[in-house]
């Protein structure tokens, strides 16, 4: 009976495990996790202003496992493969068999430099066990520092206020969000943080971060120094890669996976945070994405693969924030844009079309207060998706629906 083995029990490589029987594979499966939880969703871990300690938002219940006869083994790393054997070794000593491999390794925090992992006052958050460390720390009459003005620091900057904590954001770039959004977005966005009395503090050189037995302490490139009673990094997030270079996969920015999310290793599979993949719509281009929507998408792309179906690559890549009342949302890749077209909808809500120098449209930015940019940037994405050089006029002018331009 034939084995498939999955490494990574979050949310790419438990979505896997179901397609797999969503699709009839009736062999075994074997879902490797090296955390004490079951596979949980990772966004809500910095979202959200309650007052209640995070609970963990599980992909699924731990008896939908045992129905679909998936041996779901927690709390266990990986760490050999043996690509000649086609088998993988445990911690423990034990040795497993495959047929197949589907490397769900995800990512991890980037730490910064000299500084302890082990910190109390000094964390990261990248699971439901930092989420909790991080939650006994946010409330009134403490100081939160965060060094990151990203989408992770800007979101825990904005649980910290929600909950009454005060916080300091410290970016080194010129303003927050530099990489990820077009600057009318993070302006909006750093308005209204500082609307909720966030200090947001771009530009600055951080020379040193120390931890004292009380306080976390971070000396900028001017000589102030800003106390904290915790202090977040957020500057982003390194792909696990080391389990598949030490097996011979190629890797590039991530571990390097065709259109089908092969590697270069037969029989090897990779998905999710860890891979990093050729996009069509883009010429090409390889990307690596960390997204909610791009786990779940490739993880049936891999499942997929895996039993033989041969499907390629094609979705949009899409990625959404929320912070206080405002929800962010992009579709598609505008890193390449030159032409920027501005659409205003309602209650201050905006919609940024970014084309290329022929007029093709590459992607779609938008901002509002709940759902106000939802269906606009879902029809967005189908525009990107089909290739479309709509007319600048037409997106600019929110009376011309979509829809319409989608038609045409």
């Amino acid at each position: 009976m034939a084995h498939f083995v999955i490494v990574g029990a979050g949310e790419c490589g438990a979505r896997a495990a179901f397609a797999f029987r969503e699709k009839g594979f009736d062999g075994n499966i074997t879902l490797i996790g090296t955390e004490p939880l079951a596979p949980y969703e990772r966004p809500p871990l910095s979202k959200g202003g309650s007052d209640e300690a995070p609970e963990p938002k599980f992909v699924a219940a731990s008896e939908r496992y045992r129905e679909q006869s998936i041996d779901l083994r927690l709390d266990t790393t990986v760490i050999a493969i043996d690509p000649a054997t086609k088998t993988i070794r445990l911690a423990d000593g034990e040795t497993l068999g495959y047929d197949k491999l589907l490397l769900a390794t995800g990512a991890s925090a980037r730490s910064f430099p000299g500084v302890d992992g082990a910190s109390q006052r000094i964390r990261v958050l990248r699971t439901h066990a930092d989420a909790i460390a991080l939650h006994a720390a946010l409330h009134p009459g403490r100081h939160i520092a965060v060094i990151g003005g990203g989408f992770i620091g800007l979101e825990l900057a904005a649980t910290a206020r929600m909950r009454g904590a005060g916080v300091t954001v410290i970016e080194g770039l010129p303003r927050v969000l530099k990489r990820g959004v077009p600057e009318a977005i993070a302006k909006a966005l750093t308005e209204r943080h500082c609307q909720e009395g966030a200090d947001i503090r771009c530009g600055q050189v951080i020379e040193a971060v120390q931890e004292q037995a009380d306080k976390a302490i971070v000396r900028l490139g001017n000589g102030e120094i800003i106390s904290a009673d915790l202090l977040l990094v957020g500057i982003g997030a390194l792909p696990n890669v080391t389990l598949a270079a030490e097996a011979g996969l190629a890797i590039d920015n991530g571990i390097a996976v065709n259109e089908r999310l092969e590697t270069s290793v037969t029989d090897i599979y990779a998905a999710g945070d860890c891979c990093s993949f050729p996009l069509a719509l883009y010429g090409g281009r390889r990307v690596r994405l960390e997204s909610w929507r791009n786990a779940q998408e490739q993880a049936n792309l891999a499942a997929a693969n895996m039993m033989g179906e041969g499907a390629e690559i094609s979705a949009v890549p899409w990625f959404w924030s929320d912070q206080y009342d405002l929800t962010l949302q992009i579709a598609g890749l505008a890193d390449e844009a030159v032409i920027h077209v501005r659409r205003d909808l309602d209650d201050g809500a905006f919609i940024l079309f970014h084309l290329g120098a022929d007029g093709r449209l590459l992607a779609a930015s938008g901002i509002g207060r709940g759902n106000a940019i939802a269906r606009d940037i879902r029809l967005a994405e189908m525009l990107i998706a089909a290739r479309t050089h709509p007319d600048h006029d037409a997106l600019a002018a929110s009376c011309v629906k979509l829809k319409s331009l989608l038609a045409a």
